[in-house]
């Protein structure tokens, strides 16, 4: 991750997007039939107020456009999230692996329960927290896939599985097995749980030898349940070139498969292992072993997976369209040749080293602080004046997200719902 604070942020990912990563982007980016214009021109008519008292109704479909949403705003183009969601579960289905997608990218009560109507077995849930606000609003079939370490988050885990006992919690330490089975014995209740295997340098038990030693000591513990491997090699996602990407993962994951097969050799029943990303949807869902995908940012796109290359794309990855967008305002045009538009590193996340990309294949984007972005064309006279409003893609969508409260869903210009990002902060 880049370290911004002691440099010229915008030189340096300016420097680092060549006009011909653009343009490749660009193609990547307009295989997914694109609805809504990249450029709106036109005030609404209406007062905030107006809107306001629509916006907190709850009743907007159909009651308000696009260009009247409050900028900077979250936009979720429905028609190409929905076609999204449609590709993978069938891809799933056909492939004969269950399907929990990771609530981590979109931490929306609205959209987990929406990918169960679809087929999703549940959701996935980065932390604890995440979890309980997914719970509380109704979701089930949740595996938190950071370990509860802790007596405080043991307590909540423990808590959380009163509200929906189907949790499964991830575990990779004899330590953690322990107290997790002895706070559920207190509450009188039993624990789903899961092996972490650590695949790809972050968080797990070594797959083989220790991790077959905690499942083990975790199958004597009366209180906990072993359901299954949790294994995510998040390394191999963003691999570019499909065959590359396949050769990482298989690599990455064939430990997870074997650790599984010697597990349940010696009676302790595995009977699935989750993994797989957006990236390697379709690769590990072809590996013997792995029964579960887990991929999140699927359903939105960013411009990190559209460079990463597809299996009959060559070094374009269009598998997916780009739902999620940031709507934008432009406040200042100090000169002729750019202007400033109310979108900064406060609106889109800014942990990769290339920068977000206009939907107007005409425009460049570069950071200008905190709180504002600059613009310039690429084709000619800058036809951008204030007031005018533009879309951005995000570079990386999950941490984009968490910038905000609510998504507008839109079918067109009309806004058709606002969802609320509930669990957006919940980090513990």
């Amino acid at each position: 991750m880049d370290n911004r604070a002691s440099m010229d942020t915008g030189a340096f990912l300016a420097n680092r997007t060549s006009i011909s990563n653009r343009r490749h982007f660009l193609r990547a980016a307009g295989a997914a039939a694109v609805t809504a214009p990249a450029l709106l021109r036109g005030a609404s008519t209406r007062s905030w107020t107006e809107i306001e008292r629509i916006l907190a109704s709850g009743n907007v479909k159909g009651r308000v456009a696009r260009d009247e949403a409050p900028t900077p705003a979250l936009m979720l183009d429905l028609d190409l999230f929905e076609a999204n969601v449609k590709k993978m579960v069938a891809h799933a289905r056909a492939s004969n692996r269950a399907l929990r997608p990771h609530g981590k990218t979109h931490k929306c009560p609205e959209i987990a329960r929406y990918l169960v109507k679809q087929g999703a077995a549940g959701a996935c849930a980065a932390k604890l927290s995440e979890a309980e606000v997914f719970a509380a609003h109704g979701v089930r079939g949740l595996l938190v896939t950071t370990a509860a370490v802790g007596k405080y988050k043991i307590e909540r885990a423990v808590r959380l599985a009163g509200v929906a006992p189907d949790t499964i919690f991830s575990v990779d330490n004899a330590r953690n097995a322990q107290e997790l089975n002895d706070a559920a014995a207190a509450a009188k209740r039993k624990l789903w749980v899961a092996l972490d295997l650590c695949v790809s340098g972050r968080t797990g038990v070594m797959p083989g030898v220790p991790a077959v030693a905690l499942a083990e000591q975790i199958a004597r513990l009366p209180h906990l349940q072993l359901k299954g491997i949790q294994a995510y090699a998040g390394s191999a996602a963003h691999v570019k070139g499909w065959q590359k990407r396949r050769d990482t993962s298989l690599a990455l994951m064939t430990p997870a498969i074997e650790t599984r097969a010697e597990l349940n050799k010696r009676g302790i029943q595995t009977p699935w292992l989750s993994g797989g990303s957006t990236g390697t949807y379709n690769i590990d869902s072809n590996i013997d072993g792995i029964t579960e995908l887990q991929p999140g940012s699927f359903m939105f796109m960013d411009t990190d997976y559209n460079v990463i290359g597809g299996k009959e794309t060559g070094e374009s990855y269009t598998d997916f369209g780009n739902a999620l967008t940031i709507l934008a305002t432009v406040v200042s045009r100090p000169a002729d040749e750019h202007v400033i538009i109310d979108s900064g590193f406060k609106a889109m996340a800014t942990d990769r080293s290339f920068l977000p990309v206009p939907k107007d294949p005409e425009l460049k984007f570069s950071f200008g602080g905190d709180e504002h972005g600059k613009l310039v064309s690429t084709g000619g006279a800058l036809k951008l004046q204030v007031g005018d409003r533009v879309e951005i893609i995000a570079p990386h969508c999950d941490p984009t997200v968490n910038l905000y409260d609510r998504l507008y869903c839109t079918r067109g210009n009309a806004v058709e719902a606002v969802w609320s990002i509930a669990a957006r902060g919940m980090s513990q």
